[in-house]
């Protein structure tokens, strides 16, 4: 993981959409808990109109999941312009999964994802590219240090 020069990113977060769909899927699951912590205003959820439209989408397809259990996540405060300039991370092999990562280096986040492109590129991120039990394991310390 490279070090921020911040530690904002321990609190506030960007979800790629495989987690809201592992969330769906298995609730107690780390990308459960985390969706958990938002929802409880322990973390809090950046995002942009084009990260919620394609989390939506994604979920959407998928006829077990429910986009209505994650919209209230997503709240206006929270919310970053378009703006972004998601060209910077062409080292990111899917243009699709840039916007994620030009958020997440615009406000100061963690990325949490499952994605194997985004993953595999974290080296060269200035922001924390974590998956759901890495981000738990740094915030919060091995299960048995939570209490």
């Amino acid at each position: 993981m490279t070090k921020s020069t911040s530690e904002t990113w321990r609190t506030t977060v960007v979800l790629d959409s495989n987690v809201f769909v592992a969330a769906g899927f298995r609730p107690e699951c780390h990308a459960g808990r985390i969706i958990d912590a938002v929802r409880a205003g322990h973390l809090r959820l950046v995002w942009s109109e084009a990260t919620r439209r394609e989390s939506a989408h994604v979920v959407r397809k998928i006829p077990r999941l429910r986009w209505e259990r994650f919209e209230d996540l997503f709240r206006n405060a929270d919310r970053v312009p378009d703006a972004l300039d998601p060209d910077r991370f062409d080292y990111v092999p899917d243009p699709e999964d840039r916007k994620f990562a030009a958020l997440a280096h615009a406000a100061g986040a963690a990325l949490i994802t499952q994605d194997d492109d985004l993953l595999a590129h974290r080296s060269k991120a200035d922001v924390p590219i974590l998956t759901a039990r890495e981000f738990l394991r740094y915030v919060l310390g091995p299960p048995d240090a939570a209490g």
